[in-house]
């Protein structure tokens, strides 16, 4: 179960691109900061005597998903899924918004100098344009 304000989860807003997102382990208080994006864009070739492929989009499997870190992943098959809170923390607009929120609540939170999160590196490419645009519209 996803949580946001301490309400379950369904369905992600029809505008929403992706989510930040904290799992927490209830055992031992560890805890992750990650982004999930809530649609996949997919190609296909192009059609007979055309050049350009083919582009649509695919939902995720954000329901089921638990993180991308391997030491994260070891725990909950150890101990189960039970033992962990997974929360939203922010919805995304767009997947550039999705990657700055993301490396901001790792930075600040500090995710690699401490010992409290699962987070082994941070992995980031924005672009201020992107950002500036959503910040002038909200």
């Amino acid at each position: 179960m996803w949580y946001y304000k301490n309400k379950i989860v369904k369905e992600l807003p029809e505008w929403c691109a992706g989510f930040v997102y904290e799992i927490s382990n209830l055992h031992n208080g560890k805890k992750y900061i990650g982004k999930k994006l809530a649609r996949f864009r997919r190609s296909r070739k192009p059609l007979k005597g055309r050049v350009n492929k083919r582009r649509y989009t695919v939902p995720s499997d954000w329901q089921d998903y638990w993180g991308s870190s391997n030491a994260l992943l070891e725990d909950i098959a150890k101990i189960g899924k039970d033992k962990f809170r997974r929360e939203i923390l922010f919805y995304c607009q767009n997947r550039a918004e999705c990657n700055y929120i993301e490396a901001r609540e790792q930075f600040a939170r500090k995710v690699l100098e401490s010992d409290r999160y699962y987070n082994g590196h941070i992995r980031v490419r924005v672009h201020k344009q992107i950002i500036t645009k959503e910040k002038a519209s909200t």
